[in-house]
């Protein structure tokens, strides 16, 4: 089989194992993130002792400790995201609304609305860790169903 063939099935079932374990899931993944922020970070202080490697490094360790020991870090983390694109969709469809680009207005008003829905679904993921996972899963699912079919 092709990479990409292999990469899309293995892209599937983790998809389908963050839906059907979303607890699970979530936990693990903050976990990991943790856990890989740590040795980043520890990484980064024993690479050279300069103030900026250092203040680097420590930070970095923090972080990781909050993900590692707080599964809600991961939810707040995705709900910015969707803040940030919801935030940006919206000024670019007000840009597009009253600008005398080529841009449609149609197409400026449906950026506004998935401006709005973006910044819905990061208030579902600050209040439902749960609900991030599975946003995770059907990602991997319809990414995984990509790299399949090319």
């Amino acid at each position: 089989m092709e990479a990409n063939k292999i990469s899309g099935i293995l892209s599937i079932i983790l998809g389908l194992i963050f839906i059907i374990f979303p607890i699970f899931s979530t936990a693990a993944l903050s976990i990991l993130i943790g856990v890989s922020l740590i040795f980043f970070g520890i990484a980064l202080v024993l690479s050279g002792f300069t103030a900026l490697n250092i203040v680097i490094g420590v930070l970095t360790i923090l972080v990781g400790l909050v993900f590692a020991f707080n599964i809600q870090a991961l939810s707040v983390l995705f709900a910015l995201q969707f803040y940030v694109i919801g935030i940006l969709m919206i000024i670019a469809g007000i840009i597009g609304i009253f600008s005398d680009s080529k841009i449609s207005k149609i197409a400026s008003v449906l950026m506004i609305i998935l401006g709005i829905i973006s910044f819905a679904l990061g208030g579902f993921s600050i209040a439902q860790p749960i609900f991030a996972a599975v946003l995770i899963g059907v990602a991997l699912i319809i990414q995984g169903i990509r790299l399949y079919l090319e």
